[in-house]
């Protein structure tokens, strides 16, 4: 039975890279616009936006600073998620540059055995999230005109996601710890586990920026090509009308939570592309503003098929698994939907618990400074993605006959 189903899923997976590759043929221009919509995304927006992160992440590594950070953050993270302190840095670079920044840098931590493999499923559980960045500039602002409704969906997506992180924490919690380390909060642990690191990494100055930025601008390249690969999928699902009919399972379950079904197409647009899903769910008119950011709320937890086929394609240098993930990002989904409908009445209709936050000038400053970073990245975005692929073709040549640093660890699979 098991090699039937193996034979049966392979066959589907053949069936649908045939079929993918006949729309191509048959719809040539559409795929060219999708393709050229993708890397155009890609160049002036997701370079510019994770390359410094990525880049600076590598250096701390390098450095030592994440098992610094690591000493100092284990009685905090430990009890709380149960994974060690250094699991603190990923939570907090994923938090700042969004997806797929956590899967990143929780497969180097445990390149270098800095997790178990236990210890980094819980982490990639709920590391990987949307940026503020990105749900208060390009949703609220740009999709919805609404700065006041980005407080709304940052705090359920940001509490929905530890909350993740705290029932992932039972996750195979029987399985042993990578290693154990002081309970009391320890600068002088902190500063020999920073020194300890810088003595067994020998890499010079320049190779430890040369593999920072290949590594970071591989990254890059594979998320790249998700993006494109994502959508010219999503446009002719949508050339052929396949996705009107896979909306009418969405549209079942919006009927069953007595919510307009008007919003299944752009559910069901946020599973393949969160920007257009949220898009859509924007421009829907005569749709009452809470089922549009429940919608939405979901679809920045469930994070996309796209970022799904990135963090999986990142996980599997690694033995982590892939399956705690994607039951992670249902869950925060759903949690996120909840939350945003529990905090809808105090945080958005009354506007409690954000006194400082005024109708005018707040609203007014997050909004003058999304246009300030469009136009910034409109401007400078392309300059930067030219300046990293000249910097990354150097580093090549200098150090291309060598391998990016990263200890080896045992699989277990």
């Amino acid at each position: 039975m098991a090699l039937r189903s193996s034979s049966i899923k392979m066959l589907l997976l053949a069936f649908a890279s045939v079929l993918f590759a006949v729309c191509l043929i048959i719809y040539p221009q559409d795929a060219l616009e999708a393709s050229r919509s993708g890397l155009e995304i890609w160049s002036t927006s997701v370079v510019p936006a994770l390359l410094p992160f990525f880049i600076a992440a590598e250096l701390m590594i390098a450095f030592g600073v994440v098992n610094f950070l690591g000493v100092l953050l284990e009685p905090f993270m430990r009890p709380l998620f149960r994974i060690p302190g250094s699991g603190g840095f990923v939570w907090a670079m994923g938090f700042a540059s969004g997806f797929p920044s956590g899967a990143k840098f929780t497969v180097r931590l445990r390149q270098e055995n800095k997790l178990s493999r236990e210890e980094a499923e819980r982490l990639v559980s709920f590391t990987n999230s949307s940026s503020p960045l990105f749900i208060f500039g390009a949703v609220a602002v740009g999709f919805f005109h609404n700065p006041a409704l980005g407080v709304l969906l940052a705090a359920a997506h940001y509490i929905s996601n530890t909350v993740v992180g705290i029932i992932m924490r039972f996750y195979k919690r029987t399985a042993p710890a990578s290693h154990s380390q002081s309970s009391s909060f320890s600068i002088k642990e902190a500063w020999k586990a920073l020194q300890e690191e810088q003595e067994n990494d020998k890499r010079p100055l320049g190779k430890k920026l040369g593999d920072a930025l290949n590594s970071s601008i591989h990254t890059l390249f594979m998320i790249g090509g998700f993006v494109v690969l994502f959508s010219v999928i999503y446009r002719l699902l949508h050339v052929t009308g396949s996705i009107h009919y896979l909306a009418v399972f969405p549209s079942m379950v919006l009927q069953w939570l007595h919510f307009s079904q008007e919003l299944a197409f752009p559910w069901l647009s946020g599973f393949f592309e969160i920007t257009v899903g949220s898009k859509l769910t924007s421009d829907l008119s005569d749709i009452s503003l809470l089922q549009k950011a429940m919608i939405v709320s979901f679809i920045l937890g469930f994070s996309g098929f796209s970022v799904h086929a990135q963090v999986a394609s990142l996980l599997a240098e690694s033995d982590i698994r892939y399956k705690p993930f994607f039951v992670a990002r249902w869950l925060h989904g759903v949690l996120a939907s909840f939350i945003t409908y529990v905090i809808w009445e105090p945080l958005y209709i009354r506007r409690a618990g954000i006194p400082t936050f005024s109708q005018g000038s707040t609203e007014n400053w997050i909004s003058a400074w999304w246009e300030w970073t469009e136009t910034t990245i409109a401007t400078f975005g392309h300059i930067i993605t030219i300046s990293a692929l000249l910097f990354y073709i150097i580093t090549i040549h200098l150090y291309g006959k060598t391998k990016i640093h990263a200890p080896p660890f045992h699989k277990t699979r």
